[in-house]
């Protein structure tokens, strides 16, 4: 194990930047010495000779012209040790960080402007500050295991033009604040790409990026080969699902796929495909990555909470999720877990909800399944207002950092408002950022709040029940109850997996009603009282029936 040593120089007593800086050395699996504030030059180097220091890390935050003094001393003291191969790394206040770079002497020079995984990138090796491709791991996993402990961000983005969208995602990427650009592109790319018999230009732009061939998307993910090499990925499509996914695959390097199991057809509005149609086009989906080792999203469960589901149909919807992923041979199953959907739920029984996804799901997992977590905000639950919008975007995400998150993907504070821009999305990560780094170095556990657990377990209770009722449906074939098409949507038409935005719907029943209560969105009956989903399954077996 290579060793580090780090502190203070001189008469500066500031020590938290080496402190942060010893904590991701850590993290990078270095060893560690802390010398603390305000160390002599003499103390410094005897203690590298003695601790056979790899790294030698110096802070200075005062006046300039005494720093630039002090570290002309130092590196002359140091020499012999340099001379050998000790490594020497600088960090301070951007004037100070200047006068060391015009001496030479030092490997790597902070100013504090950098994000935390530039200083990670240097311990785990990156030495030089032109950065190349190879520096930034191109897979959605490796990169993971690359920047921990902090997560990927992942952020949409896709303006009504190519050229605007080109250029935002440049700046982007030479920010260097976003790891995953999720394109978004215009709702004919998501239905009509194949088609262009059935596109129309009118509609162009409507919703995202206007990408018509090939060619735009190879264009794209150029756009991306600079700054931080951010992955890219896109939507898996409403129609011609396959042809798109290879395409996918072949021109943006698709960091993973993302596809719901009951959404995108006709039930939504978003697709020509029925919904046992279509449910069999999505699990072909995620066969055809989980073949290629491609990750897999289903962005399922948040369908159901944006049209007010209640908080068991979520978890279910969940559950149903991850299960087929495995089914279809899946190996890099990234579970969404969205708040806020629907809005109004308390943090609480927010946090809740998740977890019991979690406790869910997890079981699942096994050397051949292997689950990651990934947390975002609602789309709906954004205020119009951008001060208030950044504010719930920071606490947010601080909230979601309870479920040490392997990927956030960031909304935008716009979001209500307008699609993001380029600087939209660089001000949204910055903060998120913030709210990242605060969580990790000391969050209180969240999680383990009394009222969380005992929601948390009611919901596991409950949607074990529900998860019983659609086992006992009729599909006993393609592989059982929960990967069977035929009765999955059986329990979407005969009403177990229901929401009251799906009334007058050609699958959904909407006979549902729910409300928020105490922060939970639950079940009510006629009288507006919650009711348990045993009682509401009991009376739906009564409705079919007749």
């Amino acid at each position: 194990m290579k060793t580090v040593v780090a502190g203070a120089l001189g008469e500066c007593v500031h020590v938290a930047g080496v402190s942060n800086f010893l904590r991701l050395a850590e993290a990078a699996g270095w060893r560690t010495v802390f010398l603390g504030p305000a160390v002599s030059i003499k103390c410094i180097i005897e203690t590298a000779r003695s601790e056979k220091a790899d790294l030698v890390g110096v802070s200075y935050r005062l006046t300039p012209e005494t720093g630039e003094r002090l570290l002309g001393e130092f590196a002359e003291e140091a020499s012999d040790l340099h001379a050998s191969g000790v490594r020497f790394a600088f960090g301070g206040t951007p004037p100070v960080a200047e006068s060391a770079r015009g001496m030479g002497f030092f490997e790597r020079i902070f100013d504090g402007s950098e994000p935390p995984e530039a200083v990670l990138a240097y311990l785990k090796g990156q030495t030089t500050l032109n950065a190349v491709q190879d520096d930034f791991p191109q897979s959605a996993i490796e990169r993971i295991h690359w920047k921990s402990p902090f997560p990927l961000l992942r952020h949409h983005f896709g303006l009504p033009t190519m050229e605007a969208t080109l250029r935002g995602i440049d700046q982007i990427a030479e920010a260097q604040v976003l790891d995953v650009i999720s394109l978004g592109i215009d709702q004919d790319a998501q239905e009509n790409f194949y088609h262009p018999e059935r596109q129309d230009r009118r509609r162009m732009g409507a919703g995202g990026v206007p990408v018509r061939s090939p060619q735009d998307y190879c264009a794209l993910y150029a756009a991306s080969r600079r700054g931080n090499y951010p992955l890219m990925r896109t939507y898996s499509g409403t129609d011609d699902f396959i042809r798109l996914a290879q395409m996918y695959v072949e021109t943006i390097n698709m960091a993973w796929c993302a596809i719901p199991l009951f959404w995108f057809n006709r039930m939504d509005g978003r697709g020509p495909w029925g919904l046992e149609g279509s449910i069999r086009e999505h699990q072909q989906v995620m066969k055809f990555y989980g073949q290629r080792n491609i990750p897999v999203e289903l962005n399922e469960p948040h369908h159901w909470g944006m049209r007010d589901a209640h908080d068991v149909v979520f978890v279910v919807s969940a559950y149903l999720s991850a299960y087929n992923a495995r089914a279809f041979g899946v190996q890099d199953y990234i579970a969404q877990l969205m708040f806020n959907s629907p809005p109004g739920l308390s943090d609480a029984m927010d946090l809740a909800k998740m977890l019991a996804v979690l406790e869910l799901i997890e079981p699942l997992a096994g050397p051949g399944f292997r689950i990651w977590r990934q947390t975002r905000a609602g789309l709906l639950s954004f205020p119009v207002d951008q001060d208030a919008a950044c504010a719930h975007l920071s606490a947010n995400i601080y909230l979601q950092m309870a479920l040490r998150p392997h990927i956030v993907h960031v909304v935008g504070h716009t979001e209500a408002h307008h699609a993001a821009t380029a600087e939209d999305v660089i001000i949204a990560c910055r903060m998120a950022r913030r709210a990242i780094e605060n969580a990790i170095y000391g969050a209180p556990d969240m999680t383990a709040d009394r009222k969380v657990q005992a929601r948390k377990a009611e919901l596991v209770s409950a949607a074990k029940t529900t998860l019983q009722a659609i086992a006992r449906l009729d599909g006993a074939g393609y592989g059982g109850p929960f990967t069977d098409p035929a009765n999955l949507a059986r329990a979407v038409t005969q009403g177990i997996l229901d929401a009251p935005q799906l009334q007058n719907n050609p699958f959904g029943r909407g006979r549902v009603s729910t409300r928020i209560i105490h922060g939970a969105c639950l079940a009510v009956g006629p009288d507006g009282a919650p009711i348990s989903e045993k009682r509401r399954l009991k009376t739906l077996v009564k409705e079919n029936s007749k």
